[in-house]
């Protein structure tokens, strides 16, 4: 799959309820395990929900992709700016399509987008550090572990309900030529 085949633009108020089905079905549930990015096992409940995705639609310095193939949405990812870096958050892809290279082309996009708009060195994401598999998929991209860690919102449902007591997020960090 190429760029060619996918048409990517700005998430707007109206891709609300359908990018929210999109991020839920590739991390949550059931629905979720027909990909390798579920988080089924380590959280339940919601990933986000209308409000987490409007207010990073509506963010000054952010802007919310929306990746579509042949008219139907397939992805997403946030890009944030965040001074001499940006940040990559909220990536999901539809879990029929894992596995296809098509996350490969839409990180390399929004690197590309990041650099182009905000002349930005860096790209930053935080990842659960739990999530060993996809963590390795990102150091595949480049991306390096830090080591600096952030607490996981225990307590904050509207991030989901863990089912361990160890989750944190590690940042990972990409330089950008």
């Amino acid at each position: 799959m190429t760029t060619v085949d996918l048409a990517f633009r700005d998430a707007t108020p109206e891709d609300v309820d359908v990018l929210v089905a999109l991020v839920e079905s590739a991390y949550r549930g059931d629905s979720s395990r027909a990909g390798w990015t579920t988080e089924a096992d380590i959280l339940e409940g919601q990933r986000t929900d209308p409000q987490g995705v409007l207010d990073v639609i509506e963010a000054p310095d952010s802007r919310l992709l929306v990746v579509e193939r042949d008219g139907a949405v397939v992805a997403c990812c946030q890009l944030e700016h965040r001074g001499d870096h940006a940040y990559f958050g909220m990536f999901a892809v539809s879990p029929a399509l894992q596995g296809a290279g098509l996350g490969k082309t839409i990180i390399a996009e929004a690197e590309r987008r990041a650099r182009g708009t905000w002349g930005v060195d860096a790209m930053h994401m935080t990842v659960i550090d739990a999530r060993e598999d996809l963590i390795a998929w990102y150091e595949r991209r480049g991306y390096r572990r830090t080591g600096e860690f952030s607490p996981f919102p225990y307590g904050d449902e509207r991030f989901g309900i863990p089912q361990r007591d160890d989750l944190k997020f590690e940042l990972l960090v990409k330089p950008l030529q």
